[in-house]
């Protein structure tokens, strides 16, 4: 039955086999056995893709609310003995994962030994249900309708350079003149050719906003302002160690990109699971302390 959920949730024999680290071969087995047992033929296969007969899918809903309530049974069962134990899986914006996340990873399972963490790093929207994910930490606007969310308020951003590179270039005095600097963006941040900036009295400037390089990771947009590449918007828990220490200077104080929204995800039918509650309540109070996470209204 568990084989069946992730092949419907996957639409791939090879990948839920990979996923369990069994042969693609026992994969197909098991579902023909499910086939067999039941009497009734649950997917329609092809060469080139899976698809649900009508039993199928009323058979995959009941599976998976079998599947959770063994799982939660189970949950009650190893709770009598006073500790959670289980896997969790999660994911998380690949910068704000090994800037900060993993660490908060380390602290909660020292307070719970038995839990297993299984830390998922990308930048990449993933369906949670068919990753097999529990909880995503996530920046920006969100679609996931059917989840359940958890806001934990909103990310404040800056924008800032190295000292090198505004010795070269100049300082910034106004918004304007960002139009005549080279800017590190973000290729995967939709419309980063502009910059949209909130200032005294509830002004908004927009400037055009060009440079030769752009890229995907937070990290590297990190190590761009680092080395002087340029100007950039950064959140303040991607720089706040820099800016400390001086190695980035902050500008146009007056003048900021607006915050982005910053949630957690839990699939609903894992939020029942102690170990998954767990470690949400964790990172729900743990994030909302990294630098410049504020609720919404509180100075973002």
């Amino acid at each position: 039955m568990r084989t069946f959920v992730r092949i419907c949730e996957r639409a791939s024999l090879s990948a839920v086999a990979r996923e369990l680290g069994i042969g693609q071969s026992t994969v197909s087995r098991h579902l023909l056995e499910l086939e067999a047992a039941l009497g009734v033929r649950l997917l329609s296969r092809t060469t080139r893709r899976l698809s649900l007969t009508e039993e199928g899918a009323r058979y995959y809903e009941r599976a998976v609310e079998i599947l959770n309530l063994v799982e939660q049974a189970a949950d009650e069962a190893k709770a009598s003995r006073g500790a959670p134990a289980g896997q969790v899986r999660v994911s998380c914006t690949a910068a704000l994962g090994v800037l900060h996340v993993a660490r908060l990873v380390f602290a909660f399972q020292d307070q719970h030994p038995g839990i297993g963490v299984d830390l998922s790093l990308t930048d990449e929207r993933v369906d949670l249900v068919r990753a097999g994910v529990d909880l995503a930490v996530r920046l920006g606007p969100l679609t996931d309708s059917a989840l359940k969310l958890r806001s934990l308020g909103v990310s404040r951003r800056l924008l800032t350079a190295a000292p090198a590179y505004l010795a070269r270039h100049g300082t910034p005095v106004a918004p304007q003149d960002l139009a005549r600097h080279e800017g590190v963006r973000m290729s995967n941040v939709a419309g980063s050719d502009q910059l949209v900036l909130e200032g005294p009295g509830e002004q908004i400037e927009r400037v055009g906003f060009g440079g030769r390089l752009r890229v995907d990771h937070g990290l590297a947009a990190r190590e761009a302002l680092l080395a002087g590449r340029g100007i950039g918007p950064a959140h303040l828990w991607l720089v706040q160690d820099l800016l400390e220490d001086g190695r980035l200077v902050p500008l146009l104080p007056d003048w900021r990109p607006a915050p982005t929204p910053l949630n957690l995800l839990i699939v609903p039918e894992r939020a029942p699971l102690a170990r998954v509650k767990l470690l949400a309540d964790f990172l729900s109070a743990e994030i909302q302390r990294l630098p410049g996470i504020a609720r919404h209204g509180a100075g973002a």
